[in-house]
């Protein structure tokens, strides 16, 4: 069967999508998300129904909140794609974009390869990593856990 790496991260935006404060992040989002299905050890990502990001999704019930929810083969694949050429330099420009948020915005956890997460597993696995730090089953690229034992 075999175990994937799925990971989900939130942003809590400072304004609306079509607003000029996220002109920029909006129009990279296709270079981004082209970059990660390019990358070694991308497996999925959530899209919506146009096919294209995932936007329209929401979380915890906050219009305010984006996710992006993918999955990758293990840890080492994903630090590759977010510290890389493309990637980097959102990461670096996310306070013009987004708020800062005390709590995890990102958690990580093993699923069965073949079967991607829901959103609501998401919430789920997040809630879970910020109630009882990183366990196996809810954690941080800085505490990985192994795959499960098959």
């Amino acid at each position: 069967m075999g175990y994937e790496l799925a990971q989900v991260n939130i942003a809590r935006m400072l304004a609306p999508l079509d607003s000029e404060t996220m002109q920029d992040f909006v129009g990279g989002l296709d270079e981004v998300n082209a970059a990660a299905e390019a990358a070694e050890g991308f497996v999925w990502r959530l899209v919506d129904e146009s096919g294209a990001n995932a936007t329209d999704f929401r979380f915890y019930d906050d219009d305010w909140l984006i996710v992006n929810l993918s999955v990758w083969t293990g840890p080492e694949p994903l630090k590759s794609f977010m510290y890389g050429p493309v990637h980097r330099p959102f990461l670096q420009r996310r306070r013009e974009w987004f708020e800062r948020i005390a709590e995890a915005v990102t958690a990580l956890w093993w699923v069965p390869a073949g079967r991607p997460p829901t959103v609501e597993e998401a919430e789920q696995r997040l809630t879970l990593l910020r109630e009882q730090g990183p366990t196996p089953k809810a954690f941080t690229l800085k505490e990985t856990f192994p795959k499960p034992a098959e």
